[in-house]
């Protein structure tokens, strides 16, 4: 508790619990563990392309139960070992030798450890798989949690007339699950669009030719042998970079991810509006508080909570987008900081997206008020008639329901006398007269149960 609440971040302290799934992906240990990975993935590539040679088979199990069960006693190893060494990834080579010291055949690889690499070979290969496990560990998941709740929301509320507001004002009558609807069509394209995103690799070098590749093997085609091991890890190899991938797809990742937070922003804003017209009440907890003056009051607190921390998690991948494609002739470090908060901005994300999925569910429709609140205005039909009126070629239709309507109210009386006075076909008046702002809702039904 004492740790928590001297914890500067908030994702330290106040979310900490919220967000224990993503430490070991985004962590100090997690970016450790997937350097490790990439390095023990190199060695036995190089290995099964027979470019390493050895009189007797090698048997990789140890390495393989290492990559698998890599434990925070063992990061904490690599820790110690940086404290000598000063630099990260030359740790990791190091823990790796030493920990082959105790079988004898891995021992005769010792050489072959972090061959031909940079450590930004290693690096962008463990951000890699980082970004890939967060996406599909993480995000994805929560991503399919709220579509699934959208949809459950525009099937149940498809019949619910409501008033429609543009510019804030009444307009024309909709459903609120299509509004629902809305929503989930437009998230559902973004995250097929995340989905689609090719995760980069690179694996070639101090600046991306295979220099120290070929003056050791001028015999081996290092771009096939290299992009089959980028391959092999689940990326998509790059064969055009300097030092550094380029980070290109990585901004285009996080503008993915800021488009899906920027709508979900949007649905936040338009819960917290409804709720505040009485369209919604919410569920109620025994003990919570909404305000500290005001018994009576049930904020909408999930809802600000998630779009604030969106906001934060936007303003984070807005910068990472920015920056890390940017890198001074071959290589510069000021990528190398940044990529560090990679975890930070998926952290927000996923704070914000429960907290959305508990608004949610909380949410409770109040079908009497929002009924009421259409019924009050019949004006919203004036599109209505003055569309017929110019269908059966009346003049000036769109004058005179302006000047019947706009600006003031329309009541059911006001509106069938106006209807019963027109020149138009009896059947056209019929349905007109027959019409009420709960019925003039187009397609919004039917739009809303194909969703």
């Amino acid at each position: 508790m004492t740790a928590n609440l001297l914890a500067i971040s908030p994702l330290d302290g106040r979310y900490a619990k919220k967000i224990q799934a993503l430490q070991p992906i985004f962590s100090e240990f997690g970016l450790i563990k997937y350097r490790v990975i990439v390095e023990i993935s190199w060695l036995k590539h190089l290995y099964h392309e027979k470019i390493i040679a050895t009189a007797t088979p090698i048997n990789f199990g140890p390495l393989d139960q290492l990559a698998q069960d890599f434990s925070l006693s063992d990061a904490e190893k690599v820790k110690i070992i940086e404290q000598s060494t000063n630099h990260d990834v030359k740790a990791v080579e190091y823990f790796l030798q030493q920990f082959c010291e105790a079988h004898p055949d891995l021992n005769t690889l010792k050489s072959f450890w972090h061959f031909a690499c940079t450590s930004e070979d290693i690096n962008n290969l463990a951000y890699a798989l980082m970004v890939k496990a967060g996406i599909s560990d993480t995000l994805l998941p929560l991503h399919t949690k709220i579509t699934t709740l959208l949809r459950q929301k525009s099937h149940d509320y498809a019949a619910i007339a409501m008033l429609a507001r543009t510019h804030g004002q009444s307009a024309t009558p909709t459903s609120m699950g299509k509004e629902f609807a809305v929503f989930l069509a437009r998230l559902e394209t973004q995250i097929q669009k995340l989905k689609n995103i090719k995760i980069l690799g690179k694996c070639n070098g101090a600046v991306g030719n295979f220099n120290a590749h070929l003056i050791a093997y001028p015999e081996i085609a290092w771009d096939k042998v290299v992009e089959k091991f980028v391959h092999s890890l689940g990326l998509t190899y790059n064969a055009y970079v300097t030092q550094i991938e380029p980070h290109d797809y990585l901004a285009e990742l996080f503008h993915s991810i800021s488009r899906i937070d920027t709508l979900l922003i949007d649905l936040c804003r338009d819960m917290w509006t409804y709720i505040s017209l009485g369209y919604f009440t919410q569920k109620l907890k025994a003990n919570e508080v909404g305000s500290s003056t005001m018994p009576h009051k049930v904020n909408p607190i999930d809802f600000e909570n998630a779009e604030g921390n969106l906001g934060v998690a936007n303003a984070l991948f807005e910068h990472m987008a920015a920056k890390l494609p940017i890198s001074r002739l071959q290589r510069d470090l000021s990528d190398s900081t940044v990529l560090r908060n990679i975890g930070s901005g998926f952290a927000y994300a996923v704070i914000a997206y429960e907290a959305l999925l508990t608004g949610l569910n909380k949410l409770e429709l109040a079908p009497i008020t929002i009924a009421a609140d259409l019924n009050q205005h019949w004006e919203v039909l004036a599109e209505a008639v003055q569309t017929v009126m110019r269908r059966y070629e009346v003049a000036d239709a769109y004058e005179k329901l302006k000047a019947l309507t706009r600006g003031q109210g329309l009541d059911q009386k006001a509106y069938q006398a106006f209807v019963k006075e027109l020149n138009i076909p009896e059947n056209a008046k019929e349905r007109l007269l027959k019409l009420t702002p709960d019925t003039y809702t187009g397609l919004a039904k039917e739009l809303a149960e194909k969703a």
